[in-house]
């Protein structure tokens, strides 16, 4: 399965231009503009990272990602916040969240703490294959 990021953001004209530069950097993106269950769609498409907007038209998004981190099903998941209110006191780690990102944001920026993070997971999940075996080897059973 490639690297797949979901993007909540409610301005459409982020999300396009999002979509596009992630699409070509090679990576499966989807895109949410309005949801009331944002843990049903994180099971649906089991993204690889999230990037959610802070401010939401009324929603916060950093409650979001709280309910996120505690679920024991998404708390490895890797999510970005990133709002135009960077005097909201939100940084790294603010809501559970692994990186904060201020808008506006050069594009180099954002590919580069996406990759970080999302390599960081997969070493991660390496090394812990390789220890649950001894040997880093894959064992498979017959279908």
């Amino acid at each position: 399965m490639g690297k797949r990021i979901l993007i909540f953001d409610d301005d459409g004209a982020v999300l396009d231009v999002l979509q596009v530069l992630l699409d070509y950097e090679g990576f499966d993106v989807e895109i949410i503009e309005r949801t009331d269950d944002l843990l049903s769609l994180v099971q649906l498409y089991q993204p690889s990272l999230i990037l959610i907007d802070f401010s939401l038209g009324g929603t916060n998004g950093g409650d979001w990602c709280t309910q996120l981190k505690k679920h024991p099903e998404f708390k490895a998941i890797p999510i970005i916040i990133f709002t135009a209110y960077s005097n909201k006191g939100i940084e790294k780690g603010t809501y559970g969240c692994d990186d904060f990102i201020a808008k506006p944001f050069s594009m180099d920026t954002l590919l580069s703490r996406i990759n970080l993070l999302i390599n960081r997971i997969s070493e991660t999940d390496l090394k812990n294959a390789k220890e649950s075996n001894g040997y880093g080897h894959q064992h498979y059973s017959a279908l």
